[in-house]
């Protein structure tokens, strides 16, 4: 598990970490995927995924959308996780800069996600920066977008299965986009 560099606990008691590392060593219920809306997962935080977890993670991920079609960005798809140190991948498709809507496409996305890992009972998950790797969002907007869907989540939803959410971030300028955004939130105690 990646050292948690910042804690902010919400009245509920609710917490979110922000930790830069490797979210494939995350030891939560779940991990957040990065994913494409086909689920092909070659690069990025998808493609360490199935290197670390495993080939049932894409064969899986290929069956679900045979059997749903693409995956859109508010109802993100769950597999198993393979030998990754958790038990589900919850797959959310983030926006492509430059399409149009992309705050609220990506918004979507992790509220989804949240959604999802409540319907699965899930206590704690690891969520990346969505989209703002090979996606090109803007990384100080993503964090506000992430930060502003996970604070509304967890306001609306306080007696949440989620008790941890984890954003765990690559490289230090994400990792300090986040810090400087949720630094700016004096709505819990961090």
């Amino acid at each position: 598990m990646n050292q948690a560099l910042r804690d902010y606990t919400f009245p509920s008691g609710q917490v979110v970490q922000i930790a830069r590392g490797d979210i494939t060593a995350e030891t939560v219920d779940g991990i957040v995927n990065a994913a494409n809306s086909h689920l092909m997962h070659g690069a990025g935080v998808a493609g360490a995924l199935v290197r670390r977890g495993g080939r049932v993670i894409q064969d899986e991920s290929s069956q679900w959308v045979r059997e749903h079609g693409p995956v859109s960005h508010a109802e993100p798809a769950v597999t198993r996780a393979g030998s990754l140190p958790c038990r589900y991948v919850i797959h959310a498709v983030g926006p492509i800069w430059g399409e149009g809507d992309e705050e609220g496409k990506l918004g979507a996305a992790v509220r989804g996600s949240l959604r999802q890992a409540d319907q699965l009972k899930l206590g704690s998950i690891a969520l990346p920066a969505i989209s703002t790797g090979t996606f090109g969002f803007p990384r100080p907007r993503a964090a506000q977008v992430i930060h502003t869907a996970i604070y509304d989540y967890l306001t609306d939803n306080p007696t949440s299965n989620l008790k941890l959410i984890r954003l765990v971030l690559f490289d230090q300028e994400t990792l300090q986009a986040f810090i400087d955004e949720w630094e700016q939130d004096d709505n819990f105690t961090a």
